[in-house]
């Protein structure tokens, strides 16, 4: 075996290994055991080609427990949920993800972006349940046992730091942190196989419903997750120091550009955080009103402007909701934050609270008061657990997009275009609505592109309304959490925030079926915000008492299916508050007809002519009308070589007859006529 070169301290692992030992059987395998026995029950349940992928992927990962499951973040249930709605989808995205032909970096990336595909088109509650490395680092191990290991960016740093390791762990080096991730834990995989003790220790309390780990993969990141848990690093005389309230007020930062960092906890009673617009100035007193000093008080004092800030709140849900700087040291009567971002998945507090890297935290320790201090590790260590719930976009990504790039996607001319992006802008409330297949999601979302100006997925938010949609689902409602409720943000509340964080970049919210759900029950007292005269206009919401408004950055689109005839019952809510475009099919376009042209099909053409006699039928129909036409969506986005006979005779027989069907469900000879005629086109 090639000889691996060592880049830790071994002799702190040695330590860690000694203390892992002595606390093994008598508490922590029994904490711990669930690991090998997810992988035991992965193992006995997975197939791929399972007839029921849903039920199959459930069964496989129902022992995983908190491995695919936070509070903050819930990947399990999520592509359980996706398995649910696009069970091919999803189990292609595991075949690839398997698939150990390929470079397992790009598998990872892959299935990543796969699933933020899915989340965008079906997701509906109020979290962002991403799948993460560390998720994806699961199945992968779950899969292959006696290869991979389950990656924590966190965790993986904490390790490397108590352990003195040369490998260098940053946020957002994605790729990099993986690569050097695996060659760490591989590093302490050969020091484990060496020590007999620790392997006989661990043989012996193996059972039959455990993953028997010959490889000793899983347990290695269970040593790397005791180590970051309850291996404290050596002090240095740096770091005594730091300890030293004293020294800390008194020090210093070693250039006029290093920071100090802050928590402070915002009263919602007199201001709040999550109230407070991005890039607004808070003033903080230095004294209370009765004119003593605030707890702290040197805290107060030693703040300078730049430094940073964690905004927490206690009230009505204890939860880390912003990031902020301090704008203007004290003056002796007040200091001034500015805030910098609101957060659209908040921290909870019982998360932070669980976290041995942040146990010593000022915070923590001695919770009266409103201002405390963070070492700089501890700041980072809070900031990796944001971002790993609110992951910073890359502009570079974006691709642009114009008028004309609209125009060549969407079959509609310039003066549409013109008039459609006119209204929006003007009303900032849009409902597309026509017939069945006219593109109207297709429009939107590249409405939405060519008016901000590229392809920036994470300023475009897509929901569909059902009749069992929700004001808890959409704005706020309280949930359970274990054995009690907590208050959780839904899902435009959660979109509200992000677009304040950035007041000069229009933000899109998408509604499909916006018709099919109950307007004043989902958007309760938001209903009256999102017109255009009071966006901006705060009012309170009902169930944590706190002001909140609808940013004038954000512009809603709807989509409504005019062949819904349950349209009449909420048109006048719609009507006060939106703006109306209609669609139409679009077959008599110019993009539409260079489009047919390009694909030089006669049995194509023959079909759309029929198609368009059809279209007439139905508009003359005075039980139907215009509004129950065919939409040409269901014929595009072909090539010569994919226009094939069966995939249009799929589209008749899959698409425009059950249509037919139930347009004229008490006339059967309608239906028979124009299954002849349109069968008729391949004959």
């Amino acid at each position: 075996m090639e000889d691996i070169i060592e880049m830790f301290n071994q002799l702190r692992l040695k330590e860690a290994l000694r203390q892992y030992k002595k606390d093994f059987v008598a508490t922590h395998w029994n904490e711990e055991k669930y690991k090998w026995e997810a992988v035991k029950c992965f193992q006995d349940n997975w197939d791929i080609h399972a007839a029921d992928f849903e039920d199959m992927l459930s069964q496989s990962l129902s022992k995983t427990s908190n491995l695919l499951a936070s509070t903050n973040n819930f990947p399990a249930g999520m592509i359980i949920e996706f398995a649910h709605a696009a069970p091919e989808k999803v189990r292609a995205m595991y075949m690839d993800l398997f698939d150990e032909s390929k470079d397992v970096f790009g598998r990872i990336e892959s299935f990543k972006k796969q699933s933020n595909i899915l989340i965008k088109k079906y997701k509906s509650t109020a979290k962002q349940h991403y799948q993460h490395e560390n998720a994806i680092t699961t199945y992968l191990w779950l899969r292959y046992p006696d290869k991979y290991y389950v990656y924590k960016y966190s965790e993986a740093r904490s390790v490397s730091n108590k352990l003195d390791s040369n490998y260098k762990f940053k946020k957002g080096s994605y790729t990099d942190n993986l690569k050097n991730f695996y060659n760490f834990y591989n590093e302490i995989r050969e020091s484990l196989k060496r020590d007999s003790t620790l392997i006989d220790l661990f043989k012996s309390q193996l059972t039959d419903d455990c993953y028997p780990d010959s490889e000793l993969r899983t347990l290695t990141f269970d040593v790397g997750f005791y180590i970051s848990r309850n291996i404290s690093k050596p002090a240095d005389k740096e770091s005594n120091q730091a300890d030293s309230d004293d020294m800390e007020f008194t020090e210093k930062p070693k250039s006029s550009e290093e920071h100090r960092y802050w928590w402070l906890n915002a009263n919602p009673k007199i201001w709040s955080f999550s109230n407070l617009q991005t890039s607004h100035v808070q003033e903080y007193t230095l004294f209370n009103e009765n004119g003593n000093k605030r707890r702290v008080f040197q805290n107060f004092l030693d703040a300078r402007a730049g430094d940073l800030v964690i905004g927490y709140e206690s009230n009505p849900v204890k939860q880390v909701v912003a990031l902020a700087k301090v704008s203007a040291a004290n003056d002796g009567k007040k200091i001034c934050f500015e805030k910098t971002e609101s957060l659209v998945n908040p921290i909870d507090y019982r998360t932070l609270k669980e976290c041995p890297e942040l146990e010593q935290m000022e915070f923590f320790q001695n919770p009266n008061g409103t201002f405390f201090k963070l070492t700089k590790d501890e700041y980072e260590f809070i900031m990796d657990m944001i971002r790993e719930e609110n992951p910073l976009t890359s502009k570079d990504m974006n691709t642009s997009y114009t008028k004309k790039d609209f125009l060549s996607e969407v079959y509609m001319s310039e003066n549409q275009y013109d008039r459609l992006s006119g209204v929006l802008l003007n009303k900032m409330n849009l409902i597309l609505q026509g017939a069945p297949g006219v593109g109207k999601t297709f429009t939107a979302k590249r409405l939405a592109y060519s008016l901000m100006g590229e392809k920036d997925d994470s300023r475009i938010e897509f929901v569909q309304f059902h009749q069992n949609y929700s004001y808890e689902d959409f704005v706020m409602g309280y949930r359970p959490s274990g054995d009690s409720y907590e208050l959780k943000y839904g899902i435009f509340y959660q979109f509200c925030k992000k677009a304040e964080n950035q007041p000069d970049k229009k933000f899109f919210f998408i509604i499909d079926e916006i018709n099919r759900g109950n307007l004043s029950k989902i958007f309760g007292e938001l209903l009256m915000l999102i017109e255009k005269d009071y966006r901006g206009t705060k009012a309170t919401l009902a169930y944590n008492g706190m002001p909140f408004s609808v940013p004038k950055n954000l512009y809603i689109v709807g989509m409504m299916n005019t062949a819904d005839r349950s349209l009449a019952m909420i048109d006048y809510a719609l009507r006060r508050r939106f703006s109306f475009f209609e669609m139409a099919p679009a077959f008599e376009s110019k993009g539409f007809k260079e489009y047919q042209h390009s694909l030089d099909n006669r049995t194509f053409n023959e079909l759309i002519s029929e198609i368009v006699k059809l279209n007439g039928e139905i508009s003359r129909d005075k039980s139907l009308g215009k509004g129950f036409c065919i939409g040409h969506s269901y014929f595009c986005g072909k090539t010569k070589e994919t226009c094939t006979n069966e995939w249009m005779q799929s589209v008749v027989n899959y698409d425009i007859l059950p249509m037919l069907s139930e347009y004229w469900f008490d006339d059967d000879t309608k239906v028979q006529r124009w299954d002849h005629i349109l069968h008729g086109v391949f004959q």
